[in-house]
């Protein structure tokens, strides 16, 4: 048996000898089994990781400050959409209406139960939410009353109806969230840029007619209130 190495090659010769022809042996081979490397493994030089580490840095500076405050707003957006609909479940159950009160001065919120002509504060709702420091409410209108500072208020029905309103949140750069409260399906709309209130509705001109009352109608007698006949 022989056996030779030549770089990533291994070649085994075995071999069985047997009688010859002249000697009444004979040779015989059993088997030469040849294995074959696969060749070398080109990889990345120190320089050109380098520079693929400086690309992706600097890439990296872009990034994440616009994630961080897309996060931000949106993540205000999304807790105060969950506390309108929280507010909003919370005067259904309990069949009266709520006034939400907005400090748009202090980024605070909290909701109140009417009860008659006094209000009472939820058991699960105790204390003011606040809105994060870097977030604050530009303005709010509800209807048609438009609020930049003070105390902003929001009625929800037992029905499901939430008064129609539109507000603005802004963070430290300015970027905006837009927040609209739809007038007849509650529907609640955000957006990332500032909202124009719905148009008040208007009964068009040519049903104006229609709705009219006429004092007296021709060919008949006008109603007499009953004991002035």
């Amino acid at each position: 048996m022989r056996t030779s190495r030549t770089g990533t090659s291994i070649r085994i010769d075995a071999t069985v000898v047997g009688p010859s022809p002249s000697a009444g042996r004979t040779r015989r081979t059993v088997g030469r089994p040849t294995v074959h490397g696969t060749g070398s493994t080109a990889g990345f030089t120190i320089l050109e990781i380098i520079i693929a580490l400086f690309l992706l840095t600097g890439l990296l500076s872009f990034i994440i400050p616009k994630f961080d405050i897309g996060q931000n707003l949106s993540s205000v957006g999304r807790k105060w959409v969950a506390a309108l609909r929280t507010v909003q479940d919370l005067s259904i159950s309990s069949r009266r209406p709520v006034r939400l009160y907005i400090d748009l001065d202090r980024g605070q919120y909290w909701p109140m139960i009417q009860q008659g002509t006094e209000e009472k504060a939820p058991l699960s709702w105790l204390t003011p939410a606040s809105l994060p420091e870097a977030i604050r409410v530009t303005d709010m209108q509800v209807g048609s009353k438009k609020s930049s500072s003070g105390r902003a208020e929001l009625f929800f029905y037992p029905n499901g109806r939430i008064d129609p309103a539109v507000m603005h949140f802004v963070d430290a750069d300015n970027n905006v969230l837009g927040v609209q409260i739809e007038p007849v399906t509650a529907n609640i709309r955000v957006t990332d840029q500032r909202l124009e209130p719905p148009a008040p509705w208007t009964l068009p001109e040519r049903l104006r007619p229609l709705l009219q009352i006429q004092p007296t109608i021709p060919g008949l007698k006008p109603v007499v209130p009953f004991g002035q006949q």
